[in-house]
């Protein structure tokens, strides 16, 4: 078995669990075998003091199909 890790980054609205589920989702898109996520960081945009946007930096892992 081989695993593939690839990084992207999620964003959301409403949170950084949110963030993180729409770049699982983008992911599985076009990924199969998708097994694991880790988290590397989050971080906001801010606007008028405020949060505006929630992004959260991770690690896909998925087997490779062959």
């Amino acid at each position: 078995m081989v695993v593939k890790i690839i990084q992207l980054i999620g964003s959301s609205k409403e949170g950084w669990q949110e963030a993180t589920q729409d770049a699982i989702d983008e992911a599985a898109r076009t990924i199969k075998n998708i097994r694991s996520v880790h988290v590397k960081r989050c971080t906001a945009k801010v606007q008028d003091n405020k949060i505006v946007e929630y992004r959260a930096v991770v690690n896909i892992a998925f087997v490779v199909s062959r």
